[in-house]
């Protein structure tokens, strides 16, 4: 059976670009058809076009990869998934930025150990780059809000006729769009104010 070199290219979100992951597995010669692309978070391998990716490769396959944090973020999982990949599925693993990283046949037992430290070496730098990224994410969060930055949706002032625009609503005698338009604010926000103050009556109703 003939061997099968495949390329794994990775971007955490769909506005990264791959070209430079992609001109170095064309450098490497994997075959445009045989180069997967995939752009999602590093954070774990549960990745359907990885998986798919793994579930093919056979004994004596190569998996190219740019660089071992393309490869994934988590440092148990990195050593889990080089385990799956070399011993249970026999294939080769090539990290282009880290010749040692090199699985080939004809590595002797040196090699072979060299390639273990490194291994586990790199993968703790990527995933300690993984944390600190959230960290400095966390703490960016923290000291704009203590700024009076808010985050997730603007807060809309209801108008003082709101109540009789949305009875009006649901009397029907006024369409959604209507209503929303009359106070200025988006639909979705109309009727979310329109369902609370529904909700505050019942409740005062039934107390």
């Amino acid at each position: 059976m003939t061997e099968t070199t495949y390329g794994y290219v990775r971007v955490s979100t769909q506005e990264q670009n791959e070209a430079r992951q992609l001109a170095a597995m064309q450098e490497f010669g994997v075959a445009e058809k045989n180069i997967i692309i995939e752009k999602l978070s590093g954070k774990d391998f549960n990745r359907p076009c990885y998986q798919r990716l793994v579930r093919a490769l056979r004994p004596g396959d190569v998996l190219v990869v740019k660089s071992i944090d393309r490869l994934g973020r988590n440092y148990d999982e990195i050593l889990e998934q080089w385990s799956v990949i070399t011993k249970k599925r026999k294939a080769a693993i090539v990290v282009l930025d880290m010749p040692l990283l090199d699985t080939r046949q004809g590595r002797d037992l040196t090699g072979t150990l060299i390639a273990d430290i490194v291994l586990q070496l790199l993968s703790y730098v990527a995933q300690t780059e993984r944390e600190n990224i959230r960290q400095r994410q966390a703490e960016g969060i923290a000291e704009a809000k203590a700024k009076g930055v808010r985050f997730g949706p603007p807060c809309h002032t209801l108008p003082d006729s709101f109540e009789e625009l949305r009875q009006a609503w649901r009397g029907r005698r006024m369409t959604l769009r209507a209503a929303a338009e009359a106070c200025g604010i988006p639909k979705s926000t109309f009727r979310d104010a329109a369902l609370r103050a529904e909700m505050a009556v019942n409740c005062a109703e039934t107390k």
